[in-house]
């Protein structure tokens, strides 16, 4: 069976995700930043049958990412699908926008992404087949106040995604973003809860008013439909399907 990694695979939508590829059989490369995340990847991969192994590459430090990818290639035999989907996120006013937020957010959305599908591509050219996988957003095609540097990042993973799959065409190598909106992870039922507080209005409010304000229709992407529509682009079916940024997200960059 074919590899995957997963960036961000320890928690939230890269956890779903990696789930997902587990479940159809893939064996799966994990990277992440939790503290339990020997003990993620070992439940996932006894849970499922299938072969998993964990690395705490620092997707900041370019001779980690290429350690780690070397080392997947050596201990798994090939590295077939890589899901690029580690990201942080900060917001603020642009004249108050630190630069080291700037710095760290394009660092990690945009720079890793081009590191990690520079360090995979001889392999998959190699092999005639590779799948890249790119967790971009909503805000990869609309944009939102306060979120310069996010929106910037994700924008250039759309436009870098497409130049892989133009440059990857030759060689079975296909290349896609997926756009969601807001998805329910325990990140944002926190941020729920929080922002209820600070607002003074019910947890629904905060739902219906301020996260799915811009989904036509009112509800939370789930982890689940990423993970099964990554795992649809990586198969063999989906091998004409490479260029495309395609949108999650309840209608919202329909309007």
């Amino acid at each position: 069976m074919k590899t995957a990694l997963i960036t961000g695979s320890t928690s939230g939508i890269g956890l779903g995700i990696a789930i997902e590829f587990a479940k159809a059989g893939y064996s799966i490369a994990f990277n992440g930043l939790e503290a339990n995340a020997e003990e993620i990847t070992e439940k996932v991969g006894k849970e499922f049958n299938v072969k998993t192994r964990f690395y705490g590459a620092d997707l900041s430090d370019v001779k980690q990412i290429e350690d780690m990818i070397s080392n997947i290639e050596k201990d798994f035999g090939s590295l077939d699908i890589l899901v690029n989907n580690a990201g942080i996120q900060f917001v603020s006013p642009i004249e108050d926008f630190p630069i080291e937020k700037w710095n760290s957010i394009i660092q990690l959305n945009l720079n890793a992404v081009f590191y990690t599908s520079k360090f995979v591509w001889k392999g998959m050219k190699e092999r005639k087949f590779g799948r890249i996988i790119n967790i971009a957003s909503a805000h990869g095609l609309v944009a939102s106040e306060y979120k310069a540097a996010y929106v910037a990042a994700k924008h250039g993973v759309i436009g870098l995604t497409k130049v892989l799959s133009l440059e990857g065409a030759p060689f079975g190598i296909t290349a896609n973003s997926i756009c969601p909106g807001y998805v329910k992870t325990p990140l944002v039922e926190k941020q729920i809860v929080e922002q209820a507080k600070a607002h003074g209005i019910s947890e629904d409010e905060v739902i219906s008013k301020i996260m799915l304000q811009k989904h036509a229709v009112k509800e939370f992407v789930t982890v689940e439909s990423l993970g099964k529509l990554a795992v649809f682009l990586a198969s063999k079916d989906a091998n004409l399907i490479t260029g495309t940024a395609m949108p999650v997200d309840g209608g919202w960059t329909a309007q």
